[in-house]
């Protein structure tokens, strides 16, 4: 015990930190997209896990075409939006479940994805492209660090603003009335499905973003990046929400918010992620930790509403 405990360095743990909040930043960019679907329109989407890989193939398969990484990574907004039409076309046209529509678009996607990149991996080096973000900024370089984090940080308040003043218009209001009552939505004139398709394009596309930042990020386009990506998007979610759940609900822009808290909950995530590992925790039962801390984060508000019940019982 003594000789493990000895093994763990601390600096070692110091030194990837900023590489885990950086990865969180961009994993932040697609548990936006998942907090779209999954509390806004209150819809189990699992097309994430292939519209993040499928984001990231067109972007990487671009960028090794001599495009400007910074067209590839708006073009894999599309790419992901393409992914998300497809999931809610089968939902609202065909009659498929939702939770069915997506599963049928994700296992399509990986054979989708499979042909836009010609096989199963594709590499982008930094050394060969000039690329949007690269995690050797992060670890190399501390000039290209600081550039990194402010001008990624500026990018996500400004996705937030433009997410918060969309869901202030009136079509975004009818996404929010859609996923709270559809009935009284339909009431009300809205068309519903045509509600549910756009919000499925928007937030795969910003999945999409999110996987051409991450292609981009880790140097490499990989059909299977997507696997559990969803597990990782709700992680993100949920953490936000326990977390900073009630700081955001007591302030007047409560979605600006509560959406800077699911980013912040995929950086939590990702440090804590880190701290496992460094803990030499096998990598292999990473996504059982992962599964395992977003049950932890689901129960917390159950199990804490429960106990004020009963106090209040006892009373």
């Amino acid at each position: 015990m003594l000789s493990y405990f000895a093994s763990l360095n601390p600096l070692t743990l110091l030194n990837s930190l900023p590489g885990a909040i950086a990865q969180g930043m961009v994993w932040g960019v697609m548990a936006l997209g998942v907090y779209i679907t999954f509390r806004l329109l209150d819809f189990a989407d699992l097309t994430v896990d292939g519209s993040i890989a499928f984001g990231a193939a067109v972007c990487i398969m671009l960028i090794r075409n001599g495009v400007s990484p910074i067209i590839a990574t708006l073009v894999s907004f599309f790419a992901g939006a393409a992914a998300g039409l497809i999931t809610g076309l089968l939902n609202t046209l065909l009659g498929i479940p939702g939770i069915l529509a997506s599963i049928l678009t994700q296992i399509a996607l990986y054979s989708i994805n499979l042909n836009v990149m010609g096989k199963s991996n594709q590499p982008v080096s930094v050394d060969n492209y000039k690329l949007v973000i690269s995690l050797r900024y992060v670890t190399e370089d501390p000039v290209k660090r600081a550039i990194f984090f402010v001008g990624f940080t500026v990018f996500l308040f400004a996705l937030i603003g433009i997410l918060y003043w969309y869901f202030g218009t009136e079509q975004g209001q009818a996404i929010r009335a859609t996923g709270c009552n559809p009935n009284m939505a339909r009431a009300q004139g809205i068309n519903t499905d045509f509600i549910k398709v756009l919000t499925l394009m928007i937030s795969n596309g910003l999945v999409g973003i999110a996987g051409g930042l991450y292609g981009q990020f880790q140097g490499a386009a990989d059909v299977g990046m997507g696997r559990g990506a969803i597990v990782i998007g709700l992680a993100a979610v949920i953490i936000g929400e326990v977390l900073f759940g009630k700081f955001a609900a007591k302030r007047k822009l409560y979605l600006v918010w509560t959406l800077l808290s699911v980013v912040l909950g995929a950086i939590i995530y990702y440090l804590v992620y880190q701290f496992v590992l460094w803990l030499k925790m096998p990598s292999e039962d990473m996504k059982l930790f992962s599964a395992i801390v977003v049950a932890i984060f689901l129960a917390v508000p159950y199990l804490r509403d429960k106990a004020i019940q009963k106090k209040g019982v006892a009373k």
